[in-house]
C-alpha cells in the first residue's frame, strides 16, 4: 500500500494536485495542514478521500488537531507538530507516540523534510509544498509484507 503525504501546502494547489495525479496508484493521501482548503479542494479534483489534521495556520473545528488510526495492521499518529514543538524538536513528540503505540508518526510544521527511526518508531516529515521555499518535497510511505519504508521527494511541476 502506498500512501502520500503533504504538509504545509499554504495554497500551491496546482503542484499539490500534480504530486496526486502522478500518485494515481495511492491507497491513502494524508495532508498535515496548513491550508485545509487545499486538501478539500484535492478531495473535489480527484474524488479521493484525504486524511486531515488541522496546523497551526487553519481554523477548521470539523477536522482534529491529530489523528491515530490503523493502516494495513499498524497504527498510525497524524499531527501537524505544533502541538508537540516539534521544530524544538521530536522529544514531545517521541512521547506521544508512544503513549499510542505508534509504528509511524507522520508529521509536518518545520517545512523540513526528515525520516528517521528512533526506538523502532518510524519519523516522516514531508516538508513544504509552500510558493517561495527553498527545498519543495513531500513523502511516499510504502507497506509491503509487513515491511514499512519511507521516501522524501522533489516537488515540481510536470
Amino acid at each position: 500500500m502506498k500512501i502520500v503525504v503533504l504538509s504545509d501546502t499554504h495554497g500551491n494547489q496546482r503542484l499539490a494536485l500534480s504530486i496526486l495525479d502522478l500518485h494515481e496508484d495511492a491507497g491513502h493521501v494524508v495532508h498535515l495542514g496548513d491550508e485545509l482548503q487545499d486538501a478539500d479542494f484535492l478531495e473535489d479534483a480527484t474524488g479521493k478521500t484525504i486524511i486531515k489534521v488541522q496546523g497551526n495556520c487553519d481554523c477548521s473545528p470539523a477536522h482534529p488537531r491529530e489523528v491515530s488510526l490503523e493502516l494495513a495492521g499498524r497504527r498510525f499518529l497524524l499531527t501537524h507538530g505544533d502541538i508537540y514543538h516539534v521544530k524544538s524538536g521530536l522529544e514531545r513528540l517521541r512521547e506521544r507516540a508512544a503513549a499510542v503505540d505508534a509504528a509511524v508518526v507522520l508529521f509536518g510544521h518545520t517545512h523540513v523534510a526528515c525520516i528517521e527511526t528512533t526506538d523502532g518508531i518510524l519519523y516522516v516529515n514531508p516538508g513544504c509544498l509552500k510558493r517561495g521555499a527553498g527545498n519543495l518535497t513531500y513523502a511516499v510511505v510504502t507497506l509491503t509484507d509487513g515491511s514499512i519504508t519511507a521516501e522524501i521527494l522533489p516537488a515540481v511541476l510536470p
